[in-house]
């Protein structure tokens, strides 16, 4: 579970794009249920590209976090649950947009700062 949270909260790092200021919407739960599929590829050694299952919900969240808010909370959800989750691979959470042919065009990383994300 705590694996899910550090993959979850990476993820929606990754793909948090500009977009006009609203009320945020997406819950942790959306975004813990779309990156769930990630998780046990987000703890291995990356030998093998992420499965189909995983890039879907990857591009369901960045379809779901239209918002900067949305973006910002979807951030916040994955730096929660990603402190959670032991044997999460950094390498293989960072690059995860970008194996499933998603644009992000910031950091992923549980360093990121989330208010920043537009």
């Amino acid at each position: 579970m705590a694996n899910l949270k550090l993959a979850c909260v990476l993820f929606l790092c990754m793909i948090v794009v500009a977009a006009p200021i609203a009320q945020a919407s997406i819950t942790c739960t959306q975004v813990s249920n779309s990156l769930m599929p990630c998780l046990t590829y987000l703890k291995s050694n990356g030998g093998s590209p992420p499965p189909g299952t995983c890039c879907q919900g990857v591009k369901n969240l960045n379809g779901m976090a239209k918002t900067t808010p949305d973006r910002q909370d979807a951030c916040k959800c994955l730096k929660t649950t990603a402190s959670g989750i032991s044997g999460l691979n950094p390498t293989l959470a960072a690059n995860l947009p970008k194996n499933c042919g998603v644009n992000v065009p910031y950091k992923i990383s549980t360093s990121t700062d989330c208010s920043k994300v537009k």
